[in-house]
């Protein structure tokens, strides 16, 4: 399924809400269930309006190899919060399906994370936007692209060409890119 990134564009404008980009994962529990249940609990959020989920990867865990396969996936959201307004949200999210702090790209049941907040670039003590490692993660780049070709990352430049320069890794799409209508 296509996604009518136009469309998508026109009705942020309308509303002055921000164009942002989160990407999903987990590799405890259910996985995939995971994924669904932090879209459900976004979609509840008042300041919030889903828009389109990519494709679902199954991948290989970036750290520490002696953990499950990642699911991973990224959602297209438009948003009147602020970053750490929706960093709140994201950790909260988090929080309540069980994600406990144990290791640094350890395994998780939920892992939330703002990949790209309108065009902004963010550097503070709690936020990195662009997300500080996206250029070189295939499972991130790869569900942007499925959103959206022509999305930059600021300092690093267009997904597409950041894609080539990759290593290609293993994933397994699990789902198609699914579109909200709210």
């Amino acid at each position: 399924m296509e996604v009518n990134n136009k469309l998508m564009m026109n009705k942020a404008k309308e509303n002055n809400a921000k164009r942002v980009f989160v990407a999903l994962g987990a590799n405890l529990g259910e996985p995939l269930q995971q994924l669904d249940a932090a879209v459900e609990a976004l979609q509840k959020v008042p300041e919030i309006n889903c828009l389109a989920m990519s494709k679902v990867y199954v991948s290989k865990p970036h750290g520490p190899q002696n953990q499950p396969d990642f699911t991973n996936a990224v959602l297209a959201i438009d948003t009147t919060l602020s970053p750490e307004q929706l960093l709140d949200v994201l950790q909260r999210i988090e929080i309540e399906q069980g994600r406990e702090r144990h290791e640094h790209w350890g395994a998780r049941t939920l892992d939330l994370d703002i990949i790209l907040y309108a065009n902004q670039t963010i550097q503070t003590e709690r936020l990195t936007i662009p997300h500080a490692y996206a250029h070189e993660r295939e499972f991130v780049l790869q569900p942007l692209a499925d959103l959206d070709e022509t999305l930059v990352l600021p300092q690093h430049g267009k997904i597409t060409e950041l894609l080539k320069q990759l290593p290609t890794e293993t994933m397994e799409v699990i789902r198609d890119v699914t579109t909200y209508n709210r």
